[in-house]
């Protein structure tokens, strides 16, 4: 569990409204046991041959970079984390700060969390704001000098592996944050990845890789489903180097 801290209100202080999101993560051993969830809440079952944490993580060891600067985790943190990238995919390694924005619900809203915004940076296709409580997302930082994420392939609803320990989830990318920092998903992604998910004290302080996959998508943003069966097949592509 995060110990709270007045660097962590800082950060979430500076972010922009953030687009939330219900994720899916489950060890790689149990992959074709564990169900997804469309967003009809029916389960959705995993690919027998889903990928291994091991191997996304393998392919991920050596960073080309392809920001032009590096990125703090929390504010007053040192700059260490660059965006690193190959032809269909961008990547880092960071922490995980938690975003509760979004669609108010039991466990995401003013009470909950002090600096809650009803308001996101993506929306649904019914053009509401997603529920951080629901749908599993993740935050990349706001265009900058360092790097603008437009110029890779990447929008909202593109599709992401994010991966903590022993466990792949398939997330979308739903909010965009601070320019200068980096590592920070939904409220259901932490959930998901079995890490304490309260807004004011979960996440985790390190270890958390996220890769993007240039170009692609999830259609519509808010479907679990399709994130699940996107980020299946492009993951496999992945760690087979098909650039």
């Amino acid at each position: 569990m995060r110990i709270p801290s007045p660097g962590r209100l800082r950060r979430r202080a500076l972010l922009t409204p953030a687009a939330t999101g219900l994720a899916l993560l489950v060890p790689a051993a149990l992959a074709a046991a564990q169900p997804a969830s469309d967003v009809s809440g029916k389960p959705v079952s995993r690919h027998a041959d889903s990928v291994s944490a091991a191997d996304l993580l393998v392919r991920v060891r050596d960073c080309t970079p392809v920001s032009h600067g590096r990125y703090r985790s929390d504010p007053g943190a040192p700059a260490t984390i660059p965006v690193c990238g190959t032809g269909d995919a961008v990547f880092w390694t960071a922490d995980m700060d938690i975003d509760c924005d979004g669609r108010p619900g039991d466990r995401c809203n003013s009470d909950t969390d002090p600096l809650f915004s009803p308001t996101t940076a993506f929306t649904q296709s019914d053009g509401r704001c997603p529920s951080a409580e629901r749908l599993p997302y993740i935050v990349v930082p706001g265009p900058s000098d360092v790097w603008d994420y437009r110029e890779h392939g990447v929008r909202g609803g593109t599709v992401a592996a994010v991966v903590h320990g022993d466990r792949v989830l398939y997330a979308v990318v739903g909010d965009v944050g601070p320019s200068g920092i980096i590592g920070e998903a939904s409220y259901a992604a932490a959930e998901a990845l079995g890490l304490n998910p309260d807004p004011r004290s979960g996440g985790a302080p390190s270890g958390v890789t996220y890769i993007v996959f240039k170009n692609s998508r999830a259609a519509p943003l808010e479907s679990h489903a399709s994130a699940v069966q996107v980020g299946d097949r492009l993951a496999r592509q992945f760690v087979e180097g098909e650039d």
